[in-house]
């Protein structure tokens, strides 16, 4: 019999299939009982992958001993079949077979995964009866982690409080469970507990706390608990170098999670993703590419959650040109379907104007969620396609997809940006019989710009009173339709609302002193840039660049700076000339200074978008390439009515983009119907 347990125990450590079976016939044809060589054949039979087998001798069994039951459960857990391994505890109960602490243990995450809360109080109180869950701390340890995981923190704290002797396995699970759910300052708490009662704390306590420490932004703990990992000699472990990472980025410390990399022997695919992801949140996206380059040349795998920080990276940036080749990496990798990498590369396309590609990324995406479809809407929304985004939002109800806040949000801009103001409406009405989605100060702001823009000046101000307690955003936003439509009156009154609350506010009395000027005010113009020169305020100069042949080109209102300056206003002179005689009429009203009207006239022709087209022009010349140009401040009305011509007259695609949108110019036409 010893040498049957010898040759079964080599099968099972060597993966011998073949051979446990030829040695499990030779155990029949001896006439040995399974009594004595059963258990081991089962673990044989498990630890070489057939679990089948397993479970036909375990039928076969006359006595199975709780060891053998244990197995069985506990193999399938591992093996992703939580339900079966349940139906094995309910039928080892049911044989009078009393479970033991490794039972408990194996269970619990069985219930857990499967979501059965029931069953597992039900474990939980058979364990208290048996006198394990105060006595062993494996059990208790295993009872913590399932209540965790059914977000049952206040039951999980019971477990562990009524444990005598605990261990860094029970301290851990407790931190783990608090950390999972938000809980960081409990954790830290527990932490600070489980030291002064001198329990030791082992890599996985580590690698969790600094995460609390980072979501807490506890720069301080989080530094000595660092000094803690060096000591303990850790600093190796991933866990640990990834949880590092991670605590320094999300203390805004990205200095040092560039040192703790630099200093990494090795890291994995979690590790190098932390990071991308840390110095993406960071505003660090240039060096997250550049990174990310490093992490594809180190044969480094990235993952859907790399990828999609990379694409909010180059989206952040309007990085096209390198946002296009890193979906190319995607394609290759295979994961163009999947719905994290689609919801990113939509929002890259969408922010960059291309809309035809965020729609290709959509079209091709494995499974469509309310995330996918949202980014889709917002990427519709930003680039004025209107009818296109409205048409997706009633394709979700087709699908079986119900619209959150998310969505409501972004095809009320849909509207805004392309003057669909009944559509906007009718939306807005659903949303108010809708139980479901509660309106918040975003919705609002949305329908009030909305309504201010199509002139429906006194339902936008009616509209602002119902919300509670509205906010700057949303009384600037009212105010801001008031300066479109030049109404100085009322523009005062939101003013003297705003400054009730926020009375610093730099934002209101620049609109206000453009509003001024644009209706030849210019006494409280002077009145005005006086307060704004005593609040020592400064407005953002306006500011356009434009990408060519990788190279970025900045202009100011009347820049004179550029080395190619005279070709530029050569290239200006004679499209203005040009688009004169197609019905181009300079609009004097945006020039925001007490001039005469020549000089006005002279002004509008050099805003800095202007000069960005007409370098973009020049440096082209003979090509049919779209321009791309970029601005920081919104594009004044002039200029909007000027490109237009521009695109009718040159035949080129021309899309802008401002603080607020896109504009998209073909043909003397813009994607915003002149809603601008």
């Amino acid at each position: 019999m010893n040498l049957y347990s010898s040759l079964i125990a080599r099968c099972a450590h060597t993966k011998s299939l073949t051979t446990l079976r030829a040695v499990h016939n030779n155990v029949i044809k001896s006439g040995f009982t399974y009594s004595f060589l059963g258990h081991k054949l089962i673990d044989g039979y498990i630890k070489c992958g057939t679990l089948a087998e397993a479970r036909k001798l375990f039928d076969e069994l006359p006595n199975r001993h709780i060891v053998t039951w244990n197995s069985m459960i506990s193999s399938h857990i591992s093996h992703g079949k939580s339900k079966e391994a349940v139906e094995f505890y309910g039928n080892m109960l049911v044989e009078g077979v009393l479970p033991d602490a490794y039972t408990f243990s194996a269970i619990s995450k069985a219930f857990s995964h499967l979501g059965l809360l029931r069953h597992g109080q039900r474990a939980h109180g058979l364990a208290v009866v048996l006198g394990l869950e105060v006595q062993d701390v494996f059990v208790a340890s295993a009872l913590v982690d399932m209540y965790a995981k059914f977000d049952k923190m206040r039951d999980a704290h019971l477990v562990f409080h009524r444990v005598l002797e605990k261990d860094v396995v029970l301290f851990t699970a407790l931190i783990v469970g608090y950390a999972q759910h938000g809980l960081d300052g409990e954790a830290l708490e527990v932490y600070e507990d489980m030291v002064n009662r001198g329990v030791k704390p082992n890599e996985y306590t580590l690698a969790c706390i600094l995460i609390s420490c980072g979501n807490l932004g506890d720069l301080v703990n989080g530094q000595l608990i660092h000094g803690l990992v060096i000591k303990s000699g850790l600093e190796s472990v991933v866990a640990s170098q990834t949880s590092l990472l991670t605590m320094y980025s999300r203390c805004h410390m990205v200095e040092d999670s560039i040192k703790v990399f630099n200093l990494l022997d090795y890291a994995n695919q979690v590790t190098w993703t932390s990071f991308v992801v840390g110095l993406v949140q960071n505003g660090r996206e240039e060096t997250a590419v550049s990174i990310f380059r490093e992490m594809i040349r180190c044969l480094i795998r990235p993952n859907p959650f790399t990828l999609s920080s990379i694409f909010q990276a180059c989206s952040s940036l309007a990085m096209l040109e390198v946002g296009e080749q890193m979906h190319a990496i995607t394609m290759k990798l295979g994961l163009d379907g999947n719905k994290y990498t689609g919801a990113a590369l939509i929002n890259l396309y969408g922010k960059c104007g291309n809309v035809e590609n965020a729609r290709y990324v959509f079209d091709v995406l494995t499974e469509l969620d309310v995330v996918a479809i949202n980014s889709m809407i917002y990427a519709y929304a930003q680039n004025g396609f209107g009818h296109e985004a409205l048409e997706l939002f009633e394709r979700m109800e087709i699908l079986g997809l119900v619209p959150n806040g998310v969505t409501f949000i972004s095809i009320l801009l849909a509207c805004n940006n392309a003057g669909l103001v009944e559509e906007g409406c009718r939306i807005f009405a659903s949303i108010r019989n809708n139980h479901k989605i509660e309106l918040t100060r975003d919705h609002f702001t949305c329908m009030i710009d909305l309504l201010g823009r199509s002139r429906r000046l006194e339902e936008a101000a009616m509209l602002i009173e119902e919300v509670r307690n509205p906010d700057v955003v949303l009384w600037r936003t009212l105010l801001n339709t008031y300066k479109i439509h030049g109404e100085v009156e009322m523009a005062e009154k939101a003013m003297r609302k705003i400054l009730e609350f926020a009375p610093e506010d730099g934002g209101t009395h620049i609109l206000l002193t453009n509003l001024y000027a644009s209706a030849g005010k210019w006494n409280q113009v002077i009145e005005m840039k006086s307060t704004i020169r005593d609040m020592k305020l400064k407005k953002s100069p306006a500011m356009s660049w434009v990408d060519i042949d990788r190279e970025v080109h900045t202009f100011m209102a009347g820049d004179l700076s550029h080395p190619r300056a005279h070709e530029i206003f050569e290239m200006l002179h004679g499209l203005i000339e040009k688009v004169k005689i197609l019905g181009y009429n300079p609009d004097t009203r945006f020039v925001l200074q007490d001039l005469d009207e020549e000089k006005k006239m002279s002004s509008l022709y050099y805003h800095s978008e202007k000069l960005a087209i007409a370098f973009a022009l020049w440096k082209t010349i003979g090509r049919t390439t779209t321009i791309r140009i970029f601005k920081n401040l919104r594009v004044c009305g002039d200029c909007h009515s000027w490109i237009k011509f521009v695109s009718l007259l040159t035949g080129r695609y021309i899309i802008a983009r401002d603080a607020k949108r896109f504009h998209h110019f073909k043909g003397g036409l813009c994607s915003c119907k002149d809603y601008w």
